[in-house]
Parts: C-alpha cells; sequence; structure tokens
C-alpha cells in the first residue's frame, strides 16, 4: 500500500491525520504475515491489539456509565458486552474496509479468523499512542459506536450470553469459573480455543472458538441451554448456592 493512500485510508476511518505512521502500519501486520522492526525483531499487532481493547473497553464504560445514569451495573455489564464482543468488532472493521488493507497469510486471509475486528482494536492502539485518549475516545464513540450500533435496539435483544450467564450466577449465588482446557490448530493452521466453564462446581459445558472470547461465548450459550433442559443439573447447581 502505497504511504499516501495509507493515510487517506486512515483519515476517512479515524477522522485523525496520523502524525507517526509508523504504529499504524503495525496495526495492520497479521501475525500470520510478521515484519522486522528497526532491531530486527519479528513482530505484528498483537501487542496493539492488547493496547486497543483496554482503550475500547474503558471508553465504551465510561460512555454507557454517562449516558444511562439510572442503570443497574448489571444492564451496563450486559450492554458494553455487547459492544465490545468480537463478532460486533468484526463486522466494523469490514465496514470499514479494513480487512482490505491487513497484511495475512493467504491462509488466515481465508479464514473467519476475526483478522479485521482484531485490526481495528490495533488501530485504537495505534490511534492512543499516536494522538492520545481523547482522539481514541472520540473515534471510538463517533465513528464505532454512534454510527454501528443501534443503542436502542441493542439494548432491547441480549445476544451476549457470557454476560446473561453471569448475571445468572449473580441472581442465584452461585459461582462460576472458567477454564483454558485445550489450544488446537486447524487445517490450516490457525489455533483454536476450547474454554470450560464451571457454575457451583459442576462442570457445565464447553466451547470451541476461534479467540478465547468466542469460545467463552460459545461455552456460556451452551451452559445457558443444559440449565434450561436439564432439571437435575440445574438442581444440582442451585444447590451448592451461597446464601
Amino acid at each position: 500500500m502505497k504511504q499516501r493512500g495509507l493515510y487517506d485510508f486512515l483519515h476517512e476511518a479515524t477522522g485523525y491525520w496520523p502524525h507517526d505512521i509508523e504504529p499504524y502500519r503495525l496495526a495492520l501486520v497479521h501475525r500470520s504475515k510478521p515484519v522486522r522492526d528497526a532491531a530486527g525483531n519479528w513482530v505484528n499487532n498483537e501487542r496493539l491489539e492488547y493496547l486497543g481493547d483496554a482503550v475500547f473497553d474503558l471508553v465504551v464504560a465510561d460512555f454507557l456509565y454517562s449516558n444511562y445514569p439510572d442503570s443497574s451495573e448489571g444492564f451496563l455489564t450486559s450492554t458494553r458486552a455487547k459492544i465490545v464482543q468480537r463478532e460486533s468488532l468484526n463486522r466494523i472493521g469490514h465496514d470499514m474496509g479494513i480487512d482490505g488493507h491487513v497484511q495475512c497469510g493467504v491462509h488466515s486471509s481465508s479464514h473467519n479468523s476475526y483478522i479485521a475486528g482484531n485490526a481495528l482494536e490495533a488501530i485504537v492502539g495505534a490511534l492512543y499512542i499516536d494522538r492520545g485518549f481523547h482522539a481514541a475516545r472520540s473515534f471510538i464513540i463517533e465513528r464505532m459506536i454512534k454510527r454501528h450500533f443501534d443503542l436502542d435496539k441493542l439494548i432491547s435483544v441480549d445476544r451476549n450470553y457470557k454476560s446473561r450467564l453471569i448475571e445468572w450466577t449473580q441472581k442465584f449465588r452461585v459461582t462460576i469459573e472458567w477454564e483454558l482446557l485445550d489450544t488446537i490448530l486447524d487445517e490450516n493452521g490457525n489455533p483454536t480455543f476450547k474454554t470450560g466453564v464451571t457454575l457451583g462446581g459442576q462442570f457445565a459445558a464447553d466451547g470451541l472458538g476461534y479467540s478465547k472470547k468466542e469460545s467463552h461465548q460459545v461455552a456460556a450459550q451452551a451452559a445457558l441451554a443444559r440449565l434450561e433442559a436439564d432439571k437435575q443439573f440445574l438442581d444440582a447447581v442451585l444447590h451448592t448456592a451461597v446464601m
């Protein structure tokens, strides 16, 4: 990608012209096709993704806290989870055309491995480094939340299984534990994660995903379905409730 084209793309996507282009370049480097930094080390966008994820979580939490002053902690947690979930970020990344600018291997680019969403988080991290928290916050609220979410509709539809499961355990005073059971490579060499969820010391379900977050969602969905369908299991879990 030519440098002028990258500047234009970033300005159109974020609303800001980069001061230092290098963090953004790195934000668009997937782990399947790393590059060497000035010191000769192989690098990719995972560190920036980590940073962007933290900034995104904070901004969304603050936005909801400020805009829904009469809402409970459970509502805020559930709504934030819907916004920051991997599927939402990947959809926004595709809508912005980010996936078309990511440097990645052939197998990864053809696989549904959330490349666009991960790169979007990395861009948030790059923007935070380059322009500071205010710019990152403005981008998240004005260009991501307000443009890509119907908050009224989002609030009325609860698709976040992990959040629902956590709220259920809080309601009935049941302990919940998550455990990474295994990491497996698929046929294209992409890692998949297997996570198990335990309720009140009773193993409930497990789930597979191309990210740990996704595997948590799948496991939570299965656990909720089991609680609804298996009365014996439900009674066993409720028996462990902390009074």
